[in-house]
């Protein structure tokens, strides 16, 4: 299976059951959509931001098929200006590569220093899908193991109305 080792490790300790599902590198939505299309889960746009100075990381987590305000989420922050973080703060934060953004890279963040909004919208399905912290394959869990894995995980995360 593609994906970090430690991701597989832990989903089995914490008895998550998923359905793996490889493909082509799909760094972005309109490419995964190519390949999601048989794959019945909530679907993901994830975004990996920071605050103007810098010291604030953000995961935000919407429905494929939504647009994010970031202006909105800017505002309900009053943290300054959000910008895309950068590569470094990616692979520092989350051991990830551009094109893979993941909750599951989580796993990485020993001091929980990501923050995460996650669509309101997401609640109401069964299942969900991400990345196993590359973009070459889709893994699929219920809502309710995300859930689980995020409690594991010790990050500070709420449900907000993102679009």
């Amino acid at each position: 299976m593609n994906g970090d080792p430690k991701l597989y490790a832990l989903l089995e300790e914490l008895e998550i059951v998923f359905d793996y599902y490889e493909h082509p590198p799909a760094p972005t939505i309109d490419e995964a959509k190519k390949y999601w299309k048989d794959i019945d889960a909530a679907h993901c746009k994830n975004l990996f931001f920071r605050n103007h100075k810098g010291n604030r990381h953000y995961l935000v987590i919407i429905e494929h098929t939504h647009d994010l305000s970031i202006r909105d989420l800017e505002q309900r922050l009053r943290q300054g200006k959000l910008t895309f973080a950068s590569d470094q703060r990616m692979a520092k934060h989350l051991g990830l590569s551009p094109g893979s953004v993941t909750p599951f890279g989580l796993i990485n963040d020993t001091g929980t220093h990501v923050h995460l909004f996650i669509d309101e919208t997401l609640k109401a399905f069964d299942r969900i899908s991400f990345h196993p912290c590359i973009n070459t394959a889709s893994l699929v869990i219920s809502f309710r193991d995300f859930e689980k894995f995020l409690s594991h995980c010790g990050n500070s995360f709420e449900y907000l109305e993102l679009y």
